[in-house]
């Protein structure tokens, strides 16, 4: 088990490289068609030529907008590649303007489970053709509303997810959101328990109280079939026996259809896998801003944080298998067979030795935040579900994230144990309600991949971002890109003798870095 361990992460790694050569690679059968052709941003409008300049794992140059109108609120956007992890760039990246319309869109699909056939299903499903917004067409008669999207999906073992998923995200947000565009146009009005019907402020059921006197029932004479129960003759109302429904804001509407979207990008990714060459699997941390809010989905190990009047709001959390140990622990202890007979969901301070067989040694179970001691028996000679630490940890030896979307076909390596089980595609919502604040022409949204965050905190990324603005002209428009440069050659550091350093000779970032800087100020003017 150790021999195939070792050899597991070294396979992983080599899936990566292979994978990224073909923007699809790794899984895939040669023989199937891209679903799309790798890439790099569409809004960065790059000609093969340059795509193919910037994959140089040596020089490693800053990518950035040709022009300063390019996104939307002014978004200031750049990237690099790796130093040689993978041959392209996994990052991908998508900010655009979507309209959700009232009107059933024909490539939606449903937002429940469906039994359709595999084929009928896929033809129902977002292709990203015929979907850009037309500002020509918007107008008050639009049937629908707006929302501003950006997105960053960090791709592993391939980059053919997250080519997917940022063709195609936005677009089941969409399909996710059309279903309720009155219901939060109306903001006066509760959301109804029953889409289509109004509130019933005389059902009983649905109130606290009722006029007119009521006699509790009795179990025993709901049993008998007392006045109003089922199979009594009488049609006397059946008296109130519960209280108010649960109140439902809007906007838990709008992060139900983000956490829908996610979950129907990740069916489309593995129906597709069926008959195109859609390889490896990716984080996804997309914002939505809808309404005078920022939702913020995060599914995976990037991060977003908001910088308002030099403080910072962080607005993540990453899902490692660290962060997730009491969750995957106890998907392990329910399912075992999950561990097909070679793991333990048990996590111990370092591998057990046959030697220690019969000696307390300290563990730590799902039920667990803290430590204790049990006497290992051969069980516990398993390899642990999550093992390392870090960076460095890992789940069942293969994966160091645990959220995300793809990786369908992902198992230990030399193994039939499929990895997939224990990831989650559900993102974590958290909303900022931009409108309660006045925001100043510094004040941020930034977003990266974990290539930015691996080597700077969340207080260096503030303080290099909050610097460069104060040194610009406010009403510079392209401040934010050169802001985004700025903060990514942060990161990336300068090639040296021992390789890339950052800031007091730190070994800088050899993964792809991904970042958007979007100026908050922009929200508050639409609002």
């Amino acid at each position: 088990m150790l021999t195939r361990v070792k050899s597991a992460v070294a396979g992983f790694m080599g899936g990566i490289m292979a994978g990224g050569g073909s923007g699809g690679g790794g899984n895939g059968a040669p023989e199937m068609p891209l679903k799309f052709p790798y890439m790099r941003p569409q809004f960065l409008g790059l000609s093969p030529d340059e795509i193919e300049c910037s994959a140089d794992h040596i020089a490693r140059p800053i990518l950035i907008l040709k022009e300063t109108r390019r996104l939307p609120w002014a978004t200031g956007y750049a990237e690099v590649i790796n130093a040689g992890k993978s041959a392209l760039n996994e990052d991908q990246a998508c900010c655009e303007v979507v309209v959700a319309r009232r009107r059933p869109m024909s490539y939606c699909p449903p937002s429940t489970p469906s039994r359709t056939p595999g084929a009928k299903r896929r033809n129902s499903l977002p292709n990203g053709e015929g979907l850009r917004l037309d500002y020509s067409k918007l107008g008050e008669d639009t049937e629908g509303f707006l929302f501003h999207y950006w997105a960053l999906f960090d791709g592993h073992a391939g980059s053919g997810a997250a080519v997917v998923a940022s063709r195609l995200l936005q677009h089941h947000i969409a399909c996710q959101l059309q279903a309720v565009i009155d219901v939060l146009r109306d903001a006066s009005s509760p959301p109804p328990t029953v889409l289509g019907e109004e509130p019933d402020s005389n059902n009983p059921y649905l109130q606290g109280t009722t006029p007119g006197p009521h006699r509790a029932l009795t179990r025993a004479a709901s049993l008998r079939g007392a006045a109003g129960t089922p199979g009594s003759p009488s049609s006397t109302p059946p008296p109130p026996r519960f209280f108010n429904e649960k109140k439902i804001e809007h906007e838990s509407l709008v992060i139900g259809a983000i956490e829908n979207a996610f979950k129907e990008m990740d069916a489309q990714i593995e129906k597709e896998k069926q008959v195109y060459n859609v390889t490896g699997g990716c984080t996804a941390l997309t914002v939505v801003y809808l309404l005078g809010k920022l939702y913020v989905a995060n599914a995976g190990d990037s991060r977003a944080i908001i910088i308002r009047n030099n403080e910072i709001v962080p607005m993540s959390t990453e899902f490692t298998p660290e962060s997730e140990r009491q969750r995957l622990q106890f998907l392990g202890f329910m399912q075992p067979h999950l561990l097909g007979n070679e793991f333990t969901h048990l996590e111990f301070p370092r591998r057990v030795q046959r030697k220690e067989v019969g000696k307390k040694m300290l563990y730590r179970d799902f039920t667990m935040n803290g430590w204790a001691y049990k006497t290992v028996d051969d069980e516990d000679l398993k390899f642990p579900l999550i093992y390392g630490e870090g960076k460095k940890a890992r789940v069942l030896a293969t994966i160091g994230v645990t959220r995300g979307l793809g990786d369908h076909d992902l198992k230990v390596h030399d193994s039939n144990i499929y990895i997939k089980p224990f990831l989650s595609c559900c993102p974590e919502v958290k909303v900022y309600h931009l409108t309660r604040y006045e925001h100043g022409a510094d004040d941020v949204l930034v977003m990266g991949t974990d290539g930015l965050w691996d080597v700077l905190s969340n207080q260096e990324v503030a303080e290099v971002v909050t610097t460069f603005l104060s040194n610009c002209d406010p009403d510079d428009l392209y401040r934010y890109t050169m802001a985004a440069q700025d903060l990514v050659m942060r990161a990336r550091g300068v090639l040296r003798d021992r390789g890339w350093r950052i800031t007091n000779e730190r070994l800088g970032s050899g993964d792809d870095i991904s970042v958007f800087i979007i100026p908050l100020t922009y929200g508050n003017r639409q609002a």
